[in-house]
């Protein structure tokens, strides 16, 4: 009797996207916690009251979770759970489904879907809550990819940002929630983002502030695509 060997498969390539920019026109987070911090005055004026101190944060890449976590804060005091805030979240993406909808990038769904199509391993991988990501993606039917995202925990009577999936943490939380595979393609639009570019046998830049193209010709591999998939105002070669 004679057996057949079957060789072993290889594994599908991980391919891992960035949500804001690369799948989403703007910052999904941003416009989230303006909602939340809009539904009272009260909301409106403590988000004022901190702004000289926190909003000078988000621009710095070592302060960026202090200050969007005031922000955080401002848009949840009173809340208690991250529960209370998906919930939240679910209420928020069905007030604005329509203004939702138009800022998902087609070009860039279809480029997800082409993946998917392939077989390979996508994940979303964003600085903004993995609920809002799944929420958002379930617009397009792929609201089962999964999404590694800033987790928030309670912080002074309300919530704050506890692991901002940002930077080196971002790959931290991707291997921690399974994703070990060697990263094959990441695409992303930013350069706190270039801890996964420069991790990827293939990165692509989609969508980058045009300041910021300069920098990624020097620090990624040459011949790396920086491409435009349709997003107004942001840099790369339009496709």
């Amino acid at each position: 009797m004679t057996t057949t060997t079957v060789p072993d498969r290889p594994a599908p390539p991980l391919v891992v996207f960035d949500f804001d920019h690369p799948l989403y026109d703007g910052d999904s987070g941003s416009h989230l916690f303006a909602w939340l911090i809009k539904r009272r005055w009260w909301r409106v004026a403590l988000a004022l009251l901190i702004a000289p101190v926190f909003a000078p944060m988000v621009a710095f890449l070592p302060t960026r979770r202090t200050g969007i976590s005031g922000f955080v804060w401002a848009g949840t005091v009173g809340m208690h759970q991250p529960r209370g805030l998906d919930a939240l979240i679910d209420r928020y993406v069905a007030l604005h489904a329509e203004q939702i909808q138009a800022r998902l990038l087609s070009t860039a769904l279809d480029v997800f879907a082409d993946h998917r199509a392939a077989g390979d391993q996508v994940v979303v991988a964003t600085g903004a809550p993995p609920e809002l990501a799944r929420a958002i993606l379930g617009f397009v039917a792929h609201q089962d990819v999964p999404v590694v995202g800033t987790l928030v925990g309670p912080r002074l009577g309300g919530l704050g940002a506890a692991r901002h999936c940002h930077f080196e943490m971002k790959m931290t939380m991707l291997r921690e929630a399974g994703f070990t595979a060697p990263v094959g393609v990441a695409y992303s639009d930013s350069s706190a983002d270039l801890p996964l570019l420069l991790a990827a046998a293939r990165p692509v830049v989609v969508n980058p502030k045009a300041g910021r193209v300069a920098m990624f010709r020097e620090v990624l591999p040459a011949g790396t695509p920086i491409l435009n998939w349709g997003c107004p105002g942001r840099g790369g070669d339009p496709v």
